[in-house]
């Protein structure tokens, strides 16, 4: 066999002009970029070398043949005419792996079949032996890549993928392959920084990975020094004596870097469940005495070396593929950019994104953006020189004045490092003087956003009065009253909870999330509210018999007050709340009503409505749901006002339940749904096709004298004509809307019935 090998690696796309320039640093000749690839000539200890030293690369695969094929038989043929015997032995293992299509081959699986009989039969002994097939860990690995009608046969040296490294066992939900942060890393002149001795901090570290990757960078590590088995291992073309060479060698420089003073590395994670999966990965990798991770904040970060050493500040945020996962994130991005500028001036920063719109949102800009692919998913890195004439503010400032806030800043960073303390000369620790917090302007609103910040500051002013005079603590501020801001904006105390409605398919998407970000952008500053009250969600069309999902798991309950009841609300785990605050009226009327009747609440969500029948001397309450969440919910809000005995909670159909029970009520009260499809329920419930039948039944339970409400909030609603030669009917829609909806008349429509004669 020839001493020199044409060799293809493979690497994520986005890479190849990275691991080109790597790849000729190690020894690689003739190199030149493909497509998620590299291709060139060298010898094999430079095919080791690239396996043990490539921070970028997939795999490093030596070429065997090139050869046309017109079909499967003249692929057969061609992978039949190599020696296999100088590869393989007959008892040996074998994986094959086939990418590409054409000349009559359009199935992967097809293709690689045929590699692998060829193989086999070539290699097939007298008395039956042969290969076997072994997709885990065989002694040799094929790889057949169809181009244009032509095949490049290659051995796959590497094995597993060289990306995994073997230290990140434990990994969290969005985790960055390690080639990649890698490459993030070399982008971002990490190696000009580390050969410097510069700092790097992640404030967003998940399980590591950056922080590993950059640690193995600075103390010359090997990617792969630790990995045992190689695709070469059983390779007959395997040349130990070499191997052994080349890799003793890397342990040795990992000794010598190993040995150095070790740079200052610090990761920061808000999640405390992967604190410990972080420094497990970080144990692995055999760097625990130069990385050091703790739980906090962003909104803390505060990145301190010694001896106000500077460095770089790199990080991965989370980010969200649809429009309302990206704007619930925007606040994220502003903390980032707000951190960057108040403790990390002078330092350099790369922000990793797939959603470089809320990149944009962080106040400060970028020197220079790079593309990558975070595998489909398209992304940019930002880098970013945090100097104050990069902040993006609403006051322009002289480089006189600059420099003044940069030596100020300078002076009032204090050495100390969080969480590791300095001690005197008797052991005891010292105890760090705070330095006083720079002021950190707030990122300039657009005009869109300083006009919508304009429109909530006169909202609040008028409804302010309103709901402090008749001690309303949750109430809609906003509710689209700009179409092109189309959004509610409701008010739960001091916390803000914001619905983002999706916009027109004749609005252009990017505008729309321009005004959105805007938008959410100027509510902190607008209400005078931290950025961390602010819950944000979407809220789709909904059609067909699609239904609302729960958002999130985070259990978090908060109390609210509301006409002398308390009642607990959720602003994050689903789309609504758990309070319709478009039903306050009803349910101070029903509170009214309520003394010494019999109250059913029919389609009762969280009970609300009940916990102000009882509150109002309601003699019992009934109140039915086919939710086993909601009525939790509901038992949860009676026990919080002290109301146990003759409350009810009826887990059933509504309609199913009508038709079979048969007490009396003086005071009902229906709020049904649009649809409903439950699985727990047969058919679907429509509110125009079905709601006769449920007045009918539940008319049919009303007590005499008794009242019934009903009420619903489907736009395009029409009672039936005939329920009025039937019962008593009186539209109250008008008398149940409080100021605070005054603006959208049309979010739910009611009526007052009673039995006639």
């Amino acid at each position: 066999m020839s001493d020199r090998y044409e060799l293809f690696l493979t690497c994520p796309k986005g890479l190849e002009g990275l691991l080109l320039e790597e790849a000729g640093n190690l020894g690689l000749e003739e190199a030149r970029e493909h497509t998620s690839a590299i291709r060139g000539v060298a010898e094999l200890e430079t095919a080791y070398r690239l396996c043990l030293w490539s921070r970028l690369a997939n795999r490093v695969l030596l070429v065997l043949k090139r050869f046309p094929i017109q079909d499967a038989e003249s692929l057969y043929e061609g992978v039949l005419e190599v020696d296999w015997f100088e590869h393989l032995e007959p008892n040996g293992s074998l994986a094959v792996e086939f990418s590409g299509n054409g000349s009559g081959i359009d199935n992967t699986h097809f293709g690689a079949l045929k590699v692998k009989d060829a193989i086999v039969d070539k290699l097939r002994q007298k008395d039956g032996t042969r290969p076997s097939i072994d997709k885990l860990n065989p002694d040799m690995r094929v790889h057949l890549r169809l181009d244009r009608g032509e095949a490049i046969l290659s051995l796959d040296l590497s094995g597993h993928s060289l990306h995994q490294r073997g230290y990140r066992l434990q990994q969290g939900a969005a985790p960055l392959k390690e080639n990649l942060a890698a490459a993030v890393l070399l982008r971002a002149g990490w190696p000009r920084i580390a050969a410097e001795g510069g700092a790097l901090a992640d404030p967003m570290c998940g399980v590591g990975t950056f922080l590993v990757e950059a640690a193995m960078i600075a103390a010359d590590i090997a990617p792969n020094l630790k990995r045992e088995l190689w695709g070469f291992s059983h390779w007959l073309g395997h040349v130990p004596a070499l191997w052994k060479k080349l890799h003793a060698e890397a342990e040795q420089r990992a000794t010598e870097g190993l040995a150095r003073p070790p740079l200052w590395i610090r990761g920061y994670e808000a999640d405390p469940r992967l604190i410990q999966p972080a420094r497990n990965n970080i144990e692995r990798a055999g760097l625990s005495h130069w990385i050091k991770v703790y739980q906090g904040e962003l909104a803390t970060f505060e990145p301190r070396p010694d001896q106000n050493q500077k460095g770089l500040v790199i990080c991965n945020p989370p980010y969200g593929e649809r429009l309302g996962d990206e704007a619930s994130l925007l606040y994220l991005y502003q903390n980032l950019g707000e951190r960057l500028r108040q403790a990390c001036m002078g330092w350099e920063a790369a922000v990793f994104t797939g959603a470089p719109d809320l990149g944009k949102r962080m106040g400060i800009r970028s020197h220079k953006q790079y593309a990558f692919w975070n595998g489909a998913l398209p992304c940019k890195l930002l880098l970013i020189k945090v100097q104050p004439e990069q902040f993006v503010t609403g006051e322009r400032r002289t480089p006189e004045q600059r420099e003044r806030e940069r030596e100020q800043a300078e002076a009032d960073k204090s050495p100390l490092e969080p969480l590791e303390r300095q001690y005197n000369k008797n052991g005891n620790p010292i105890k760090p003087t705070p330095a006083p917090a720079p002021v950190v302007e707030q990122a300039r609103l657009s005009e869109g956003g300083q006009m919508f910040a304009n429109r909530l500051q006169k909202n609040l002013k008028q409804l302010g009065k309103w709901a402090r005079k008749d001690g309303v603590e949750c109430y809609r501020l906003y509710d689209a009253d700009m179409p092109e801001y189309s959004m509610a904006v409701d008010l739960y105390g001091d916390w803000v909870h914001v619905q983002e409605y999706a916009a027109p398919k004749s609005i252009d998407p990017e505008k729309a999330k321009a005004r959105m970000f805007d938008a959410i952008a100027a509510i902190p500053q607008a209400l005078g509210v931290d950025k961390s009250k602010v819950v944000i969600k979407r809220r789709e069309r909904q059609s067909g018999t699609k239904q609302y999902q729960r958002q999130a798991t985070q259990g978090q309950f908060m109390e609210v007050g509301e006409g002398g009841v308390k009642l607990l609300v959720n602003l994050t785990d689903y789309l609504d709340t758990g309070l319709f605050l478009d039903h306050r009226p009803l349910r101070l009327r029903i509170q009214r009503e309520a003394a010494g009747k019999r109250f059913l609440n029919l389609y009762c969500y969280t009970a609300t409505a009940t916990v102000h029948a009882a509150k109002g001397g309601a003699r019992s309450t009934t109140s039915v749901d086919l939710s086993k969440t909601y009525l939790d919910w509901a038992r949860r809000n009676l026990s919080l006002n002290g109301f146990s005995d003759k409350n009810r909670l009826e887990q059933a159909d509504v309609m199913g339940w009508l038709e079979e029970d048969r007490g009396e009520y003086d005071l009902i009260f229906i709020d049904p749904p649009t649809f409903s499809n439950s699985k727990r329920m047969e058919g679907v419930f429509d509110i125009q096709r079905d709601h006769v039948q449920l007045i009918d039944l539940a008319m049919a339970r009303l007590a005499p004298g008794g009242v019934l409400y009903f009420s619903n909030n489907f736009r395009k609603f029409q009672l039936d004509e005939g329920l009025a030669a039937r019962y008593g009917l009186e539209e109250i829609s008008a008398a149940t809307l409080d100021p605070d909806f005054a603006r959208n008349p049309k979010i739910h429509r009611a009526w007052r019935l009673t039995a006639q004669g």
